[in-house]
This record gives structure tokens, C-alpha cells and sequence, in this order.
């Protein structure tokens, strides 16, 4: 579908690279000719994939280990990124999400949804976007969100939320940042059946199976 090197010399920076989604994209990144740097909280999963799809597409991939929760930690390492070259594309990919009655959840584990899947991705999306304007240069920003972003879910409400947010927040840039150059889409793509996730979004093991 795609010419072999459509992506020869460009480096995209994942979130959430380490698994799911955000390794499949790596991986088809890589097999078109990106260098990718990887990051996550896990320093063991993110090794283990970073080898795991040299080892498959012979490509460029460094990982880093980040909470993208943390703005100085998200500003130190965006940092060291650019001085290896500059980024050309950006994903934003991680998430966290979990099942619960909404009158049944704490303040954290709503913080703990909401500071990854807003804060986080608008952390990432300014760091790169002000090193961008600054340089001149055309940059691209591409952010996972889910169907529920526009229809709303229960059981999922942080995420709902969060996820709204970053779709609004693609929406406004794009139409800020877009005369400098820099492109900012969003893409819904439902579930998809890696790892671990159906056990997180659904209840019983027989609706996954289905």
C-alpha cells in the first residue's frame, strides 16, 4: 500500500510505545524507513520491544522512560530527543482506563485517567510544538482518542473525558498552529484485540471471547 522508505529520515516520538497499539505502530513506522524513539514507564517492557522490532525490521528505535504526567520530566526528555535531531512527527498514544460505576470512583483514580490521557498528551503536544514554531520547522501531531470521545460511555467517564479534551484540543491547534506548518489529526480505531486489553474493558472473559 505504501512505498518502502515513505518514511526514510523522519523520527517519531510514541507514547505508550512499549505495547498494544502504540508497539504496532512503531513496528509499521520502522518497516517504512522511521526512526522511532519509544517511551513508557515500564524500563523492562520498553527494552524488550525496542530489541524486539530492531530485531524484525532492521530500523532505527530508542526508547526513554517517561511519565508523561510529569511537564519537567516530559521537558527534560523532549530535550535530550532534540539534540540526537529534531522530531518530525509526534503520537499521541498513551492512556490508562479501567471499568467502574462513576459514584464509585476517588478523586485519584479520576486524576490518575485524566493527568495521562489530557495532560499528558497536551504536555507532549506543547513541548514539541514551541520547539517546532521556534525552529521553523513543519512538525505533525497524531493522537489516539476513541468513539466515546464524540458519543460519550458510562463506566469509562475519566477516559470519556479525557479523550474529549484531546480532541478538542487537536481541533483548536489545528487551526492555530496549522499556518505554521504543523498538522494535528486524531484518530478513533477501536478496540483491537492486544494484550491485556479486553480484560481491562470488559467485565467477563466469555464478551471478549465474543
Amino acid at each position: 500500500m505504501f512505498i518502502s522508505d515513505l518514511l526514510k529520515d523522519k523520527r517519531i516520538f510514541i507514547t505508550g510505545g512499549g505495547t498494544g497499539i502504540g508497539k504496532n505502530m512503531a513496528r509499521r513506522f520502522m518497516e517504512l524507513g522511521a526512526g522511532v524513539v519509544i517511551c513508557g514507564r515500564r524500563e523492562d517492557v520498553l527494552k524488550e520491544t525496542a530489541g524486539e522490532l530492531a530485531g524484525e525490521t532492521g530500523g532505527g528505535i530508542s526508547w526513554k522512560r517517561l511519565d508523561i504526567r510529569d511537564p519537567e520530566a516530559v521537558e527534560r526528555t523532549l530535550a535530550e530527543v532534540w539534540d540526537n535531531g529534531p522530531l518530525d512527527a509526534l503520537v499521541n498514544n498513551a492512556a490508562g482506563n479501567f471499568l467502574s460505576r462513576t459514584e464509585d470512583l476517588s478523586h485519584r483514580a479520576l486524576d490518575a485517567v485524566v493527568n495521562i490521557v489530557l495532560h499528558g498528551s497536551a504536555y507532549m503536544t506543547l513541548e514539541c510544538g514551541k520547539r517546532w514554531i521556534a525552529e521553523r520547522r513543519p512538525g505533525n501531531v497524531l493522537s489516539i482518542v476513541t468513539t466515546y470521545a464524540w458519543t460519550g460511555s458510562g463506566y469509562v467517564v475519566p477516559s470519556a473525558m479525557g479523550k474529549a479534551g484531546v480532541l478538542a484540543m487537536t481541533r483548536s491547534l489545528a487551526v492555530e498552529w496549522g499556518p505554521k506548518n504543523i498538522r494535528l489529526n486524531a484518530i478513533a480505531p477501536g478496540a483491537f484485540p492486544t494484550e491485556g486489553a479486553w480484560s481491562r474493558l470488559l467485565p467477563r472473559q466469555d464478551l471478549a471471547e465474543a
